[in-house]
């Protein structure tokens, strides 16, 4: 067996102690002892009483409008790895950078005919 894979059980070893250790003491050590308090057993720990049903029909218009911001974060993910390789990626890599800017500038145009931007 290579010895550089020796350490690898004693490495996955010492990672499930470790996670164990770090769940277990504040569960077992510092957590309190009364689970079945009146409070405890609320939706919520804030001290405002659950007045209806959590599983309550939201409007599509909300989801759209998370999916579009979601688009638009991930448009930012994509272009901070690329500013940072631009010197390298040269003419080509602008010339895809502008086409992925300009397939999600349509998507937004979509978005804002379709009047999913607006709340009211």
């Amino acid at each position: 067996m290579p010895y550089s894979y020796v350490y690898l059980p004693i490495f996955a070893l010492l990672a499930v102690a470790n996670t164990a250790i770090m769940i277990g003491i504040p569960k077992y050590l510092l957590a309190p002892r009364n689970p079945f308090h009146g409070e405890k057993l609320e939706t919520y720990e804030c001290g405002e009483l659950p007045f209806d049903d959590a599983l309550v029909n939201f409007n599509i218009r909300y989801y759209v409008f998370a999916l579009t911001f979601f688009v638009f974060d991930m448009e930012a993910i994509f272009l901070y790895p690329w500013s940072i390789v631009f010197q390298e990626l040269g003419l080509f890599g602008l010339a895809e950078m502008f086409l992925f800017l300009a397939v999600l500038g349509l998507g937004l145009l979509y978005a804002y005919k379709k009047r999913v931007l607006h709340w009211v």
